[in-house]
């Protein structure tokens, strides 16, 4: 039987790579007007992905989401660590037990977990989050994959980062930084980039591992 659990595997180990890799700078952000802190609960996190990445159910991608949710949200302190392993619960439990994934399909996990998110943190569009950068993305792929784009998760990032920087703008109205009132505006949301970085990280690792299948 086929199974797009590799695909989901490359995805997973991309994220956990890519936020361990941006520690410093994700937390350099997050000091402007939050604890600083941000970066280092999410590495540490995520380093424990990559530690138990071997042992992790592999009997459908949405088990191993599931794993790798329960993982998150058990090993990431403060805030970050029950929104993100929400998101990736929710996610595999939108896989449910298939085993291969239609574009349909992962736009609906993701937009399961747009809503773990919500209900986790009680945040939405415009509170300055990671979803200002998440939602309109998610939006991007699925027009792409609907219009059968080739290019659909190179946009998708390219749309998530640009939305990212548009968060500079904005009043935060969730997290450490909805505490500094009109102070938060002129900094971009730490979570907002981290989504937008991890896009463009997560583009690059699909491209190259499309390419290997061809040849």
């Amino acid at each position: 039987m086929k199974s797009d659990l590799p695909a989901v595997e490359l995805v997973v180990r991309t994220i956990a790579e890519t936020a361990v890799a941006n520690e410093t700078y994700f937390c350099q952000l997050d000091s402007v007007v939050g604890d600083g802190d941000f970066g280092y609960s999410l590495a540490r996190g995520f380093e424990k992905v990559l530690e138990n990445f071997d042992g992790f159910d592999r009997s459908t991608p949405g088990a191993f989401l599931k794993k790798v949710g329960l993982t998150i949200a058990s090993r990431v302190g403060g805030t970050s660590g029950p929104i993100w392993g929400t998101a990736f619960l929710r996610a595999g439990s939108a896989a449910g037990a298939k085993t291969e994934l239609s574009g349909a399909d992962v736009v609906a996990m993701l937009r399961a977990a747009v809503e773990g998110i919500q209900a986790r943190g009680g945040a939405s569009l415009g509170d300055k989050t990671l979803l200002d950068a998440l939602v309109p993305a998610i939006d991007r792929l699925e027009a792409d994959l609907a219009a059968g784009g080739s290019e659909a998760l190179a946009n998708a990032a390219q749309v998530a980062e640009r939305a990212a920087a548009e968060t500079t703008g904005m009043l935060a109205k969730r997290g450490r930084a909805a505490y500094t009132g009109e102070r938060s505006i002129g900094s971009p949301d730490p979570g907002a980039v981290a989504i937008g970085v991890i896009a463009s990280r997560v583009s690059a690792a699909w491209r190259e591992y499309c390419s290997t299948k061809e040849q």
